[in-house]
């Protein structure tokens, strides 16, 4: 894993030793910088050392001097791939660097290396006799880049912040994107943070010609459902037995490392799956699962990871932290979140980090189980929520949300009454604004208050709304779309990665194999939700590798007790963070925060929304878009 950065058109080394200094944490192992002769382009990379550790460095060029890339990721089809092209005449220099397979996969099928990669990665290559730039992001986005173009200058980095260090980028505060931020949780690609500044989207390339300033952009993959509906319930045997052998396979690509490994482990579905097949791959002796739970009892899996790994007698590392630690880790984390998230589980997610690198440098992990095969506790709500959607009258909704507000204010972890609200809260609206609801720390009325201006619902969830439209599936397959194409990638890749790389640590997310995938796009959503079931497909796959009480487990998620916390937490002062924060409205956003403390109402995504900006916000002094 590690963190790149380069530009055109302007700047200077200094620049260049700026936006690296910033990504350090991305590459504690090794830097490289070069830069043109002419001082056109200037590449940069900061390294993790983790495939071929003694021939690996980047900037990396080919024997010619005529291709040269940074990069970011792993290739898990590289030696495959490096077959492929040795056969074809195409010698290589390193004995198993993926980089260097990008290098001489690009000089022999260009663009359509891209179609050929099974990995996850953001690159830039350079081809100097053509002066031109590609660069790419993985399918679902596991690697973040982020790009800045405006006439006659390019430049991008593996994070936003870096970006700012660049002298000539004028970095000011997206309005819009603050206010997506508040309707999605996350900000949606290609958003970001900075008015200027694009997420390239997951799946996507950009070419860049030097010579004429062009710019070209496209999808090269897109995840799109196309259910074979020939396939019955007979043929469930063998759809187990193909999905065990995708699985192994695909954590087999992923156990391939010249440093320490280990695997993030939670005892449930999808982790277990992972440290199953992992047993049956290596030595139990040679396996090391990490955990971290804690004293609140209501936030605590350690129990059911420990009871997992020592059924598979592996190495079990578990650390149990009071929930005071948590607390005290946030405003660390908010100041090293790179762009605003509202996702608090970011904070468990880098103390498991954290703790894991004492021990290895990568780490496996199970994201993308849930919006593969239909995990998320909505996907049972979706049948209910229509019915009553048809039956409920508009007055009758309004009365017993009504009803439902006037319950206490729980603490818990997913407790009864912060679900009925986000239910009901979602159920105000028709149903292709259902999932964004559900998932969305403010509606758009609260949104509209916060900003005192009119939003349009349209406007905030623009692309959740052409996904839904573009979408043939049914309800259960359009909410897998919209789960695998804006949660999975803006929130737990995002999360995930960020987190991680705070901890230098590398993390591999088994279910996103290409193979694995192209097996779920082509499974009808009845063999992944089926009589109320989640993951029923997968949980017939582990039969044969899991336990019972894992297969039967209820779901848990990875979460904090913000809620209570917040309770707790002094209100961010008004004045000039008024403008730092995207010009909300303080007032409003104070008035909620004392309706929390009080537990008139549970505002927790809310709140964290606006710390997390507020956090992020405060490192810089920095004008605001109209």
């Amino acid at each position: 894993m590690c963190g790149i950065a380069g530009f055109t058109g302007f700047g200077s080394s200094t620049d260049l030793t700026a936006m690296m200094e910033s990504l350090s944490h991305r590459g504690p192992d090794g830097e490289g910088q070069w830069v043109a002769d002419d001082g056109s382009l200037f590449l940069g990379h900061r390294r993790l050392s983790i495939i071929d550790i003694e021939g690996g460095a980047q900037p990396m060029w080919d024997k010619a001097g005529e291709i040269g890339i940074v990069f970011n990721g792993e290739i898990y089809n590289h030696m495959e791939l490096r077959c492929e092209l040795e056969a074809s005449g195409h010698r290589f220099r390193s004995s198993h660097s993926d980089t260097e397979v990008l290098i001489i996969g690009y000089r022999a099928w260009g663009e359509d290396l891209l179609l050929r990669l099974n990995g996850m990665f953001a690159f830039c290559i350079y081809d100097r006799l053509r002066r031109k730039l590609l660069l790419a992001r993985d399918r679902f986005g596991e690697k973040p880049l982020y790009v800045y173009h405006q006439p006659g200058r390019l430049a991008f980095s593996s994070e936003l912040t870096a970006l700012g260090r660049h002298s000539g980028i004028d970095v000011e505060i997206d309005r819009r994107a603050i206010q997506k931020l508040f309707a999605w949780g996350f900000i949606p690609s290609p958003h970001s943070f900075y008015r200027n500044c694009r997420k390239l989207t997951p799946g996507s390339a950009l070419a860049y010609d030097l010579s004429n300033d062009t710019l070209k952009q496209w999808r090269y993959w897109t995840f799109r459902l196309e259910p074979d509906e020939g396939l019955t319930d007979a043929d469930a045997p063998r759809l187990a037995e193909e999905l065990r052998h995708l699985f192994e396979q695909a954590v087999r690509r992923r156990l391939i490392s010249d440093v320490p490994l280990g695997l993030f482990l939670s005892g449930g579905v999808d982790s277990g799956g992972v440290l199953a097949a992992a047993a049956r791959l290596l030595p139990p002796e040679r396996i090391s699962t990490f955990t971290v739970g804690f004293t609140e009892r209501s936030y605590d899996e350690s129990a059911f990871a420990a009871s997992l790994a020592h059924h598979f007698g592996v190495s079990h590392h578990e650390q149990i932290l009071n929930m005071e630690v948590a607390r005290l880790a946030m405003p660390d984390v908010l100041s090293r979140l790179d762009e605003p998230l509202a996702d608090a589980s970011i904070i468990p997610t880098y103390l498991l980090s954290r703790f894991a690198r004492r021990s290895v440098t990568v780490a496996l992990s199970g994201d993308g189980g849930d919006e593969l095969f239909a995990g998320y506790d909505p996907f049972k709500a979706l049948a209910p929520a229509r019915l009553y959607s048809r039956l409920i009258p508009l007055g009758l909704h309004r009365g017993l949300r009504h009803l439902v507000d006037l319950l206490p204010c729980s603490t818990s972890n997913m407790s009864l009454d912060f679900k009925l609200r986000r239910s009901l809260a979602g159920l105000s609206w028709p149903e292709q604004y259902w999932n964004p609801v559900w998932l969305s720390p403010a509606n758009p009325d609260i949104i509209t208050d916060i900003f005192d201006e009119p939003l349009e619902a349209e406007d905030l969830y623009e692309e959740a709304i052409s996904l839904w439209s573009a979408s043939s599936g049914d309800l259960v397959d359009k909410t897998l779309e919209f789960y695998t194409t804006f949660y999975l990638s803006d929130d737990i890749l995002a999360k995930v990665d960020r987190a991680a790389m705070m901890a230098s640590l590398e993390s591999r997310a088994v279910f996103l194999d290409n193979d694995l995938v192209n097996f779920c796009q082509h499974l009808p959503n009845r063999f992944k939700f089926r009589n109320g079931e989640r993951k029923w497909l997968l949980k017939q796959a582990f039969q044969p590798w899991l336990p019972a009480e894992t297969l039967n487990r209820r779901k848990k998620g990875f979460g904090i007790p913000l809620a209570k916390w917040l309770r707790q937490w002094p209100v961010p002062t008004a004045g000039a963070g008024q403008i730092c924060c995207g010009g909300m409205n303080h007032a409003a956003l104070e008035r909620r925060w004392k309706s929390h403390v009080s537990s008139r109402s549970d505002e927790r995504m809310l709140l964290f929304a606006w710390l997390t900006v507020a956090h992020h916000a405060g490192h810089f002094a920095m004008p605001v878009s109209p």
